[in-house]
């Protein structure tokens, strides 16, 4: 087998055997080969100058875990059975995330797997898999990994992986893997020590920046590009969610996300199936998604945390920390028709004013991934708390159908469908005593900062953990069996009606009452009438009812209005 490794500031590089060393001959750029008999499964690892053996830093597989060895591994050895698998395009889906750690009481790989059928019933067509870069220990997030190209041996290593992408193909389910490109976790990251992955020119929240633009960044370019190419080529994915991506700082003419989108476009065509990319940013910059023949990024979509923060602050009251400029329906209103709230306009938690405006006419709302709960709008509250947790069960209705009847590409978070009492918390398990504290009290002192409150589960305790995982007894139980039925009839409903599934932008009109706590989204021949308040409303359609298609309590069809009860939702088809 052949090994490789970037290096370019040692003189000497040997590969460790275990029982004996082989040394590797210089190459161009940096690199360092030699072809030793090693097979798979066989530990190795490389020493520099003499020094103590080191993991590869592309190693795929990490049974001993990220202070460990590498084992090679060899791709040919899985045995495939998705190859009529035509793939699954972002527009149109409907995206499903989940925590493997969290998601079912086994916590693995294999363990997810049991659990597919419940998302095809529910309706959904991709599974977005939070980050899966082995890190140092057994629980955690998954954004501090170490080693990118080796998924956590807790949950299955790369096999299980394979094993769950081809169980979702199956059943015609897309994947998707949450990956972080922005910065590495505090233990185990010895990148630095084999070449110039970051740097000090610039800063990040985690410290040194990741190197894409400084002496030596070409190296470390190669190994994000050449990673993600593995991601959908050797394991099957069909597109990865970019983490953070305002934190890439790089001020090369072509940038690193022009140049991943390219790369990924071509491999789209040659492997003859869609893949997509999705960006998490927080800048409000319709260039991400803008195509590169339009001088765009040209990624398939981003996150839009903007209809989370104006659905959330609308029906729940909360005003602290990034909602203090939400709440309005007017804001709803705006996030509904231009994807952000913030698209220029004054932001008072950033103190300044905040991103750029969406052309409605140019791009469609599928390119913006919108959602009621995320793993970062659950998990980063004080106690993890769902906002299921202290809402009533009309404006839930409320609230979850005003997202999922939206232009924009919904994606549901884990347990959300039946309302999960389970909070879903920061945990985390590092073995070295000294990190776990400091997590422990960054963590309070954040939620201090922002005055979120002071009741902040401890991130190190297993408790924590153990308190985040689904119960699977809930769905067949009241009240989270009436809420199941609800997501099921909404998905049902959008996959239905060409109206709910149209994604043009400057199709979708809303008016709202304040006072009144009413609003009503017209989708072409439907009507999403909304009432928000604690009372009946009539709310006028400007059209004649003749249908009504979902509602959370039954509605009055009056000429030209509706009437809807306290805290509910209507679909309504209307005939002029």
């Amino acid at each position: 087998m052949r090994l490789q490794v970037w290096a370019p500031l040692a003189t000497a590089v040997d590969v460790d055997l275990g029982t004996r060393r082989e040394p590797m001959r210089p190459t161009v750029g940096g690199w360092w080969s030699a072809e030793p008999d090693v097979g798979h499964g066989d530990a190795y690892g490389f020493r520099l100058d003499g020094g103590d053996p080191l993991s590869d830093p592309r190693a795929l597989w990490l049974p001993d875990g990220v202070h460990g060895l590498a084992r090679a591994y060899d791709h040919s050895r899985f045995a495939w059975t998705d190859q009529e698998w035509p793939g699954r395009p972002l527009a149109g889906s409907v995206v499903y995330e989940l925590h493997v750690g969290t998601f079912t009481p086994g916590g693995t790989l294999d363990a997810a797997v049991d659990r597919l059928d419940h998302l095809v019933e529910l309706g959904v067509d991709l599974v977005e898999l939070m980050p899966l870069a082995a890190f140092d220990g057994r629980h955690g997030w998954g954004y501090d990994g170490v080693a990118l190209w080796a998924v956590h041996e807790p949950y299955g290593g790369p096999d299980a992986l394979k094993r769950f992408v081809d169980a979702c193909h199956r059943r015609g389910l897309g994947v998707l893997l949450d990956v972080v490109y922005n910065h590495l976790g505090p233990s185990g990251n010895y990148l630095a020590r084999f070449g110039p992955y970051f740097t000090d020119a610039h800063r990040t929240p985690w410290g040194d920046a990741v190197n894409l633009d400084q002496p030596g960044s070409d190296g470390t370019r190669a190994f994000l590009l050449d990673n993600a190419e593995s991601w959908l080529r050797d394991f099957h994915l069909d597109g990865l969610r970019l983490d953070a991506v305002h934190e890439l700082t790089d001020v090369r003419a072509l940038t690193l996300l022009e140049e991943l989108t390219a790369r990924v476009d071509a491999l789209a065509g040659v492997l003859a199936r869609p893949l997509s990319l999705v960006a998490e940013s927080d800048r409000n910059d319709p260039q991400v998604v803008l195509p590169r023949a339009e001088h765009g990024l040209g990624l398939a979509a981003q996150w839009d945390d903007d209809l989370h923060h104006a659905v959330h602050a609308a029906v729940t009251g909360e005003r602290l920390g990034y909602y203090a400029d939400f709440g309005s329906l007017g804001a709803v209103a705006k996030t509904l028709t231009g994807a952000f709230f913030h698209d220029g306009t004054w932001s008072s938690f950033r103190g300044r004013h905040h991103g750029r405006p969406v052309d409605t006419c140019v791009l469609p709302g599928h390119r913006f991934v919108v959602a009621l709960q995320t793993h970062d709008q659950v998990g980063n509250r004080a106690a993890g708390d769902r906002i299921s947790g202290g809402l009533s069960p009309g404006l839930l209705r409320v609230a979850s159908a005003l997202v999922l009847t939206s232009p924009f590409t919904p994606m549901l978070f884990m347990g959300e469908e039946w309302a999960a009492s389970t909070p879903w918390a920061f945990f985390s398990s590092f073995p070295d005593p000294l990190l776990g504290r400091a997590v422990t009290e960054g963590r309070r002192r954040e939620f201090g900062a922002h005055a979120w409150g002071d009741d902040v589960p401890d991130p190190q305790d297993p408790a924590t953990f153990a308190a985040s995982v689904l119960d699977w007894a809930e769905p067949a139980q009241e009240p989270h069996a009436s809420v199941l039925g609800w997501y099921r009839a909404l998905l049902a409903l959008r996959r239905a009606e060409p109206d709910l599934r149209d994604a043009r932008l400057d199709r979708v009109a809303v008016a709202f009452d304040e006072p009144g706590r009413w609003l009503v989204v017209t989708r072409g021949g439907l009507r999403v009438a909304a009432n928000l308040s604690a009372e009946s409303r009539v709310v006028p359609l400007h059209a004649t009812p003749a249908e009504v298609l979902l509602a959370s309590s039954p509605p009055g069809l009056l000429a030209h209005s509706v009437e809807l009860a306290a805290e509910s939702v209507a679909v309504v088809r209307v005939s002029g």
